[in-house]
């Protein structure tokens, strides 16, 4: 049973455990999602509790046409917005190169390290469709919702970083 709509209801009465579960329930989600954009976890952990305050003070505006996640993460990635408008970050920092010791090096930690590094050569927008679609599961139109664009800008983002993910393969296992 989907207990969210209930939530929300409650919330908007007043009831801080319905919000707490909200916040729960979306929490861990959002803070991953974000961290895609800052290795920094003081301003990840900013942009969310700013979100889920904006969320809390705003929340009879939610209109239930969407989920609330993804209200939330449009909440979120405005608050990340506004904070790089306010510092003038536009690029991604990529966070400090590990000191790689040979014995404890494994298969995976070199694939999760190339992946970000692929990751973090695709712009916001790419890299924010397809965390939101490959990773979080949101649909096209939910996406577009949350980041202000069209549905169509959504599937192209995706293909041109999939498309970008495929090239950087390609190139590393020399196919």
């Amino acid at each position: 049973m989907d207990e969210e709509p209930v939530w929300i209801t409650e919330a908007k009465e007043g009831n801080q455990r319905a919000f707490h579960a909200l916040y729960s329930a979306n929490v861990t989600r959002l803070f991953r999602f974000l961290r895609q954009f800052s290795p920094e976890t003081e301003h990840v952990e900013e942009w969310v509790q700013r979100a889920f305050i904006k969320a809390f003070e705003h929340l009879d505006s939610f209109d239930g046409r969407s989920r609330f996640s993804s209200w939330l993460f449009t909440l979120a990635l405005n608050e990340m917005r506004a904070d790089w408008r306010r510092t003038q970050i536009v690029e991604f920092v990529p966070a400090e190169d590990e000191q790689e010791d040979a014995s404890q090096e494994s298969a995976d930690f070199e694939w999760r390290q190339m992946m970000k590094t692929w990751m973090d050569e695709l712009d916001e927008s790419k890299r924010a469709v397809f965390v939101l679609y490959e990773v979080e599961g949101y649909s096209h139109a939910e996406i577009a919702s949350m980041l202000g664009i069209a549905e169509s800008s959504s599937r192209t983002y995706l293909a041109r970083a999939k498309r970008h993910l495929q090239q950087r393969w390609k190139k590393e296992t020399n196919q």
